[in-house]
């Protein structure tokens, strides 16, 4: 990603009416066992890690932490954004947890409140279960380990689609016309941070999602176990979009079996974090306090 990767981050910033100064932040990376995990520091004293979803990337979470005004880590899992793409393919949340675990272990901030949207919460919820001491509380953002893989089709034929544009206009467009998300703008910018340009002036995605082994499915296995919020006693939001992905029965799944949850809904669609960043700043605030 080139040095300007947060020029747009003053934009949002005004868009949100975020004060200035703007929050320290900076690009950071661990060598873990399986590849390079690059991620952005925000503040000093990070209390909180932030997991993205499918096709997406540690930008996807500007807003909301502009919003929040608090210290965090939001992180490229493997495969996207600056973090280095896996041989093997094999992007299950058990595997990402195993990476995001490492690169905890290694700037050593102690427990953590684990935000995941999407396949970041699936990850989520694979570390509570694999290594609850390093989570202190886990935020859901439209996901459940209930989530049937076909409840997310709309992202899985969206990365089924081109592999090569002839401009990020013309990705943008097809995002908008997929159901994505509706604020051009902000569509815009999630483009730029999530594409680069080829020499022949083609753009391709960063992430390796978008290019799959042959016979490899576009999305990953997202099959996580209930355990690592049923056998655990942290905190644990589950934060709905009205118009994303999880169904009543799915919800209604969630609360029998996580009873101690909060769950609330906010009228997005399924990226949250990037169609409303305040409402769910908000919500993230309120659950801390």
């Amino acid at each position: 990603m080139s040095d300007d990767e947060f020029r747009y981050l003053q934009t949002e910033a005004d868009q949100l009416g975020v004060l200035p100064p703007l929050p320290l932040h900076d690009r950071f990376a661990v060598a873990t066992a399986g590849g390079r995990v690059s991620g952005i520091r925000w503040g000093a004293q990070p209390a909180m890690t932030l997991l993205h979803g499918a096709g997406l990337n540690a930008h996807t979470w500007d807003g909301t932490l502009l919003a929040l005004a608090r210290d965090a880590l939001a992180l490229d899992l493997p495969g996207h954004g600056e973090s280095e793409w896996r041989d093997d393919f094999d992007y299950r949340p058990a595997t990402n947890a195993a990476a995001v675990a490492e690169v905890l272990d290694a700037v050593d901030a102690g427990p953590q409140l684990v935000v995941g949207h999407s396949l970041g919460g699936f990850t989520a919820v694979a570390l509570a279960a694999a290594r609850p001491e390093l989570v202190a509380g886990i935020v859901l953002v439209d996901a459940s380990p209930g989530l049937r893989i076909g409840d997310a089709r709309q992202v899985s034929e969206f990365l089924a689609g081109p592999q090569v544009f002839g401009s990020r206009e013309e990705i943008v467009d097809s995002a908008i016309a997929a159901g994505i998300g509706s604020d051009r703008e902000a569509i815009t910018r999630g483009v730029a941070l999530n594409t680069r340009v080829r020499g022949d002036g083609t753009v391709v995605w960063s992430h390796h999602l978008a290019y799959p082994p042959q016979h490899a499915p576009q999305l990953p296995d997202i099959s996580t176990p209930w355990t690592g919020l049923t056998d655990t006693t942290v905190p644990v939001l589950l934060v709905r979009a009205a118009r994303g992905f999880l169904t009543d029965d799915v919800v209604g799944e969630f609360r029998d079996r996580v009873p101690r949850a909060a769950v609330v809904e906010l009228d997005t669609g399924h990226n949250v974090q990037e169609q409303d960043p305040a409402g769910l700043a908000a919500v993230i605030a309120a659950f801390i306090g």
